[in-house]
């Protein structure tokens, strides 16, 4: 078989389908996020980060982004906890690729309850 046609034969891979299956070590975590081993061990715990492993933390690509999350909203001026909660409600309301989820919109500012009264002195 020519060369030319063996070519033909080949179709463009798609690793968005296979990103779930990757699995990455905390320093690989950190040099992609950005962040120091030890700011990720901290959120880790922090944030519970779910991650496996027994000897050294394995993270999967929805922890991954939950830590790309957290970083986004710190440089954005948030401190960490305003941060983590940021990112857990980001992704509460977005089906994981960033676009906003169909199945679950955010209040309309209509249903949201009044502000309180404050009280007469």
């Amino acid at each position: 078989m020519a060369a030319s046609r063996q070519v033909d034969l080949l179709e463009p891979i798609d690793f968005a389908e296979h990103l779930d299956k990757l699995h990455l070590y905390l320093g690989q975590v950190c040099e992609i996020a950005g962040i120091s081993k030890m700011q990720l061990d901290y959120w880790t715990n922090k944030a519970q980060i779910p991650t496996g492993g027994r000897k050294q933390r394995i993270y999967d690509m929805d922890a991954l982004e939950t830590v790309m999350l957290i970083k986004q909203a710190k440089d954005k001026g948030l401190n960490l906890g305003a941060a983590i909660e940021a990112a857990y409600r980001f992704r509460e309301l977005n089906d994981g690729d960033g676009h906003p989820d169909d199945r679950t919109p955010p209040p309309s500012p209509a249903s949201a309850p009044p502000p309180p009264r404050a009280a007469a002195s």
